[in-house]
């Protein structure tokens, strides 16, 4: 059998169910081993023919597999990964086929951007589903928790079948790095992909910063001639990406000449106002986010949308109509101060959110933080360095350690401060007038800067946003930022009126 017989057995009645995962295989199954972020599938093939899979599709020379049984049809492709994918798709009914597909990609931004692209869809009466880091939405209105930013072709093929079942005619996509370099989304013909931005993050999987441009370069380089790619103009690396594709480039900008733009009009803790522009037209956005980034994020989205097809007031309209984003900047408000909780966790994100909120705030601001372990490491004294350059209260913290120790990780974040000391002490920086604590117990650091906070100050959780669990070794435990800051600010108002009795 080669790939093309196969590729019509899945599609045709009563067909084999489709798996990359050996331990879910049944008897008569297919089984495509693929190179996943920690394992290759191909390691895994005895374990899927003890399981009675019929059907192998691999990139390795079939032979060692053909002398075990004759009952077992073996395919070998040049990507198998791919593969997996174009038979997920053929599964299901090519479902992609049948949807304006668009996707983001970008070190920071993805999930705000999917999310405005939603938002205006729906303001045009459509349906939209999205798959993100935050969610899995296929319409039918129970929309579940993403595992993983941009999940493997099974997941997406079969959430495309059902945004379809649902009503959806389109669908939007945070495209992950990991992603794009393990060709999860082949198969998939998008009407357009913007890029954001890039910044250092995910060198423990990429290596270096030209492998992960690489990577998110992926997504471009399949765009078809008649597709559209929505670039940034103020990011170094889309005009690197611009060479990579051949689709039709729309630019985007701030307070620069593009084919979308906008100007800001106005900034407090309130939200943001600007004038949007496009060809002759132009319109004022009133959004509740914050920052000139959540601004370019908004020009992104408004370019995936007009490559769609839809109409530049309506676009408008939708923008201005998100109210807020889980874990992005995220505002919870205090007595006489603010708490934000946001997923910032690479010093790119970090600095924009913090020079977001330092205009803004009347007093201190305050600044919770630490980094993921088993991740890139070269983040962590990038993150310390900017956070001592624009708050005035830090507290170091532990964000998912996983197998390393907590202690580890702080202290290679404590590197990048200008003042020198020891782990577990709080101290004065003799540099300037702000003050460190290092608390690695991330409830108790919580409840530090939310007890600690005095009128106007602005406290800015940040690292996990939207997460519901903490990762300590290879459990997850429940752990909420938002839910930890609500009680603690609970506590605090209990607190104050406990002493004013």
């Amino acid at each position: 059998m080669n790939f093309d017989e196969l590729l019509n057995l899945v599609s045709s009645d009563n067909a084999p169910n489709i798996c990359v995962d050996s331990r879910a295989i049944g008897d008569g199954d297919i089984f495509v081993a693929v190179k996943g972020t920690v394992y290759d599938g191909h390691d895994f093939i005895d374990q899927a023919l003890a399981n009675s899979a019929k059907y192998i599709v691999c990139q390795k020379d079939k032979s060692s597999i053909e002398h075990r049984a004759s009952s077992i049809e073996t395919i070998v492709v040049d990507d198998s990964t791919e593969a997996a994918a174009l038979l997920a798709q053929a599964g299901r009914g090519n479902p992609a086929s049948q949807l304006t597909n668009l996707a983001v990609t970008g070190t920071n931004g993805k999930t705000t951007v999917a999310y405005l692209v939603r938002s205006c869809i729906q303001k045009a009466g459509q349906k939209c589903g999205l798959i993100g880091t935050v969610i899995y939405d296929t319409c039918s209105g129970d929309s579940r928790q993403a595992f993983l930013t941009t999940p493997d072709c099974l997941t997406i093929a079969a959430g495309q079948h059902e945004m379809l079942k649902n009503g959806a005619k389109y669908m939007v996509i945070e495209a992950s790095s990991h992603a794009l370099s393990q060709n999860r989304l082949a198969g998939i013909d998008f009407k357009a992909a913007a890029f954001t931005n890039l910044a250092g993050d995910h060198l423990d999987y990429h290596k270096t910063k030209e492998d992960y441009l690489a990577a998110k370069t992926r997504l471009f380089s399949t765009l078809l001639p008649d597709a559209v790619a929505v670039l940034n103009k103020q990011s170094p690396q889309a005009e690197l990406i611009a060479k990579q594709t051949q689709a039709n480039i729309l630019w985007y900008a701030i307070d620069e000449p593009a084919d979308i733009s906008a100007h800001i009009e106005s900034m407090d803790m309130s939200g943001t106002v600007f004038t949007l522009k496009y060809t002759h037209q132009s319109s004022i956005v009133r959004t509740p986010l914050l920052g000139r980034y959540n601004v370019s994020n908004s020009l992104a989205a408004a370019g995936l949308c007009l490559a769609a097809g839809f109409d530049f007031k309506t676009i408008a309209a939708g923008l201005s109509a998100l109210q807020t984003i889980p874990g992005r900047l995220e505002k919870i408000d205090g007595d006489d101060f603010s708490i934000i909780i946001d997923y910032a966790h690479t010093d790119d994100a970090l600095k924009n959110v913090l020079s977001t909120l330092k205009p803004l705030c009347k007093g201190n601001l305050r600044v919770v933080f630490g980094c993921g372990g088993d991740r890139d490491r070269t983040k962590r004294p990038r993150m310390a360095k900017v956070a001592e350059q624009l708050a005035d209260f830090i507290i170091v913290t532990s964000d998912n350690p996983r197998t390393e120790k907590p202690e580890d990780i702080i202290d290679e974040i404590v590197a990048g401060f200008a003042s020198r000391f020891s782990f577990s002490t709080s101290i004065e920086n003799s540099a300037s007038s702000i003050e460190i604590i290092i608390e690695p117990d991330r409830k108790k650091a919580i409840a530090l800067a939310i007890e600690s906070a005095e009128k106007d100050d602005i406290v800015l959780i940040a690292g996990k946003g939207h997460e519901t669990y903490q990762i300590i070794g290879k459990q997850k435990f429940d752990f909420s930022d938002k839910a930890v800051a609500q009680k603690c600010l609970k506590e605090r108002t209990r607190n104050r009126e406990s002493d004013a009795d």
